[in-house]
């Protein structure tokens, strides 16, 4: 659930068409549309625009945005990936001392729908593990043949066997570290807990490592999450050196949401960690996190409570079973359906199993009103541990003032406290 806020941006509304615009096509359409913004002609630009596009992107805007910018530079090769009846491009550009990545979606009528322009932050790279840790790492997949998912093992070193854990990614496409912004704490956790005597396997998401996978397969929320998960549970329990009866699923955000389907999935994990996740259903969340954002002043009140009044109404309309119409955030209908059924509260009550709930007094995305409804609902129940750190963001890192998505651009590290917290709770269960 972590979304950076794009320079221009406008919903992507998947149309009711069979297929997409063939791929050169496609390739041509964002080459042209960027020669047009990069020379200054917005009118030509805005042409050829969607009108849901045109309304959502006014052409005031468009000129500031793209005018915020340094100068044209060079642009990469494109990447497409076909997203339902939508081609969505992905044009690497540099300009001036920074690079950004375009993310151009066109509909079936080979109109632009959506337009994201974000910043690509130069990232230090990953560090070696020390000669002297307690671990070491080693490259996995989680799955076989073309399918199959890159992962890593974080493994202390001895003989064990050791508790194990597999890490649960929030929203969109992420990698095995998570990356968000100058941020990857996944990558802090997973070495942090297996310096301390315990397993790690961690890996990329399937809309991250293969979003053309999609392509020929249905996306729900369990082929975009849980049957992933499941499967490196597998994996993990069948590697040298684990305790098969004290496997635990860590999830984040969305991870954390389907935590508790995951484990019944499974059937033989020992234990449930939900980090910043949330106690509504996930459709319920985004009205607020939209609302948060306009507080920012990024975009107008009026704008703001119009596109909720318009979120509002996509959502009851996905909820009529009849229902077949355009789609939700570049999503199906049956995409937001499945994701519809997930209740974390009644889920985490159904699952028997031992739980850790964190959360973050600082975290915008998943706020106090969350927390608030664990307590109210699940308050009593002796299988349920629930922590709240009030400094820590979404990511569980440390800040101060008025929280915002700025701040996931400075680099940190996931709290201490709440890493040993993580870790103590494992080693009673």
């Amino acid at each position: 659930m972590k979304r950076l806020l794009p320079i221009v941006c406008a919903a992507f509304v998947a149309t009711t068409a069979t297929a997409q615009v063939a791929p050169e096509r496609a390739k041509a359409i964002s080459t042209t549309l960027l020669d047009h913004l990069d020379a200054g002609r917005f009118e030509q630009a805005e042409a050829m625009f969607s009108e849901s596009m045109k309304t959502a992107v006014p052409l005031d805007k468009m000129k500031a945005a793209w005018g915020s910018m340094a100068g044209a530079g060079t642009r990469g090769d494109i990447r497409l990936v076909q997203k339902n009846t939508s081609q969505i491009a992905l044009v690497p550009m540099h300009r001036g001392n920074q690079d950004w990545q375009a993310t151009v979606s066109i509909d079936a009528q080979g109109k632009v729908e959506g337009l994201f322009i974000q910043p690509q932050q130069a990232r230090a790279p990953v560090q070696a593990v020390p000669a002297n840790a307690h671990f070491s790492e080693r490259e996995l997949t989680v799955g076989s043949g073309a399918d199959a998912l890159p992962a890593t093992l974080a493994m202390p070193k001895g003989t064990g066997p050791f508790p194990g854990v597999v890490l649960v990614h929030g929203s969109g496409p992420q990698d095995r570290n998570e990356t968000v912004g100058a941020n990857r704490p996944f990558l802090d956790v997973a070495r942090a807990l297996a310096d301390q005597g315990i397993a790690v396997l961690r890996y990329e998401k399937r809309s991250k490592a293969m979003p053309e996978w999609y392509a020929s397969h249905p996306v729900t929320i369990d082929s975009e999450t849980t049957d992933d998960a499941v499967m490196a549970l597998a994996t993990l329990r069948a590697q040298p050196g684990i305790d098969k009866k004290r496997l635990f699923v860590l999830g984040h955000s969305q991870g954390a949401m389907l935590a508790p389907r995951i484990g019944q999935r499974d059937g033989q994990v020992a234990g449930l960690i939900q980090w910043s996740g949330p106690a509504r259903k996930l459709v319920e969340v985004l009205p607020e996190q939209m609302r948060f954002m306009g507080k920012t002043g990024k975009v107008p009140a009026e704008k703001t409570e119009e596109n909720i009044r318009l979120l509002e109404a996509a959502i009851k309309m996905f909820r009529d079973p009849g229902y077949r119409g355009p789609s939700l955030m570049g999503q199906t209908a049956d995409y937001w359906r499945s994701v519809d059924t997930v209740d974390p509260v009644k889920d985490t009550r159904a699952s028997k199993l031992p739980v850790l709930l964190l959360h973050g007094g600082r975290d915008f995305q998943v706020s106090d009103t969350d927390w608030q409804l664990w307590q109210k609902n699940l308050r009593g129940d002796k299988r349920i541990e629930m922590k709240r750190y009030p400094t820590l963001n979404h990511l569980g890192i440390t800040g101060t003032g008025e929280p915002n998505a700025a701040e996931y651009s400075a680099p940190g590290h996931v709290d201490a406290a709440m890493i040993n917290d993580i870790v103590a709770w494992i080693k009673r269960h």
